[in-house]
């Protein structure tokens, strides 16, 4: 999306109002500004927040149930079966041709892991379980790390700090102020414990689709990015690697991303919209 591009145009006849003049100011300055499409009008955020409750639910339902030994086609089951029951849609499956329900990616595994029945869990494990809920038309996307036994001390701080780097970024990410701040705080938070940031990912806009803008970076891209504004819905979901930021796909399964030198990565997620007092989680 070019800067330069009139994003914030008033419908034909309508007066602008002081939030449209506010926009306006900003985008005649050379900044990025939201379209229409992505200020969520207040119904819609509740049905964001109905589809918000499922996916908790779902991801707390996976905390009461995982355990070492058993398989990410268990957990992938277990999301199907659950989301049915609530009336809802897992967005994942066949997105893309994405094969099921769910993300499942452990130890190397950054994001995107298919789940098997091949595939079991051990004492020593981390694994990111990424659910993303349809319900009635909208969108809700989380994540969260768990645990498996007995962790080493260095990679229980990896997990820890991927959740610190979510928490640092929530707060960095304030109405009219930039996306841009987000990766920035992110980035300066992993890097004191020696984590890297991965530079390929980001979160993403989120809601009435799958997928919508803002691109969110998790690392200093040195760029402004696009204005937030309140009633943007979207994603923060850092990823937080042991060794290097770099990290490639598995080009049998075409999905599956793994960090460039096998070392663990960590992630978590929530999708929020932002108020005129910062975000508010609609994914607890």
């Amino acid at each position: 999306m070019s800067k330069k591009r009139k994003n914030w145009t008033l419908p034909q006849g309508a007066e602008p109002t002081a939030f449209d003049l506010r926009i306006m100011e900003f985008q005649d300055k050379g900044c990025l500004v939201p379209t229409r499409s992505l200020i969520k009008t207040p119904e819609q955020i509740e049905g964001i927040r109905r589809a918000g409750e499922i996916n908790t639910a779902i991801l707390d339902m996976i905390e009461e149930k995982i355990h070492e030994g058993m398989t990410t086609g268990e957990i992938d089951r277990l999301v199907a079966e659950f989301t049915e029951r609530h009336g809802a849609v897992c967005a994942p499956l066949n997105y893309e041709g994405f094969p099921k329900h769910c993300c499942t990616s452990i130890n190397e595994v950054v994001c995107h892991g298919i789940p098997s029945d091949e595939e079991e869990l051990w004492d020593g494990d981390i694994i990111n379980v990424d659910v993303t809920t349809i319900k009635d038309g909208y969108y809700a996307d989380a994540s969260r790390m768990f645990c498996i036994g007995k962790m080493k001390p260095r990679i229980q701080r990896l997990v820890d700090c991927a959740k610190e780097c979510l928490e640092i970024g929530i707060q960095a990410a304030q109405p009219w102020h930039f996306v841009g701040e987000i990766g920035k705080a992110i980035e300066k938070h992993a890097r004191k414990d020696g984590f890297s940031v991965v530079r390929d990912l980001a979160g993403h806009g989120t809601g009435n689709h799958f997928h919508e803008d803002p691109e969110v970076d998790h690392y200093d891209t040195g760029e402004r990015g696009m204005l937030l504004v309140p009633g943007m819905v979207f994603t923060i979901e850092p990823m937080i690697n042991m060794g290097t930021y770099e990290v490639f796909i598995d080009e049998e399964d075409g999905w599956t991303v793994v960090t460039e030198d096998e070392k663990p990565s960590a992630q978590w997620e929530h999708t929020f919209v932002m108020t005129d007092n910062g975000l508010e989680i609609l994914t607890h």
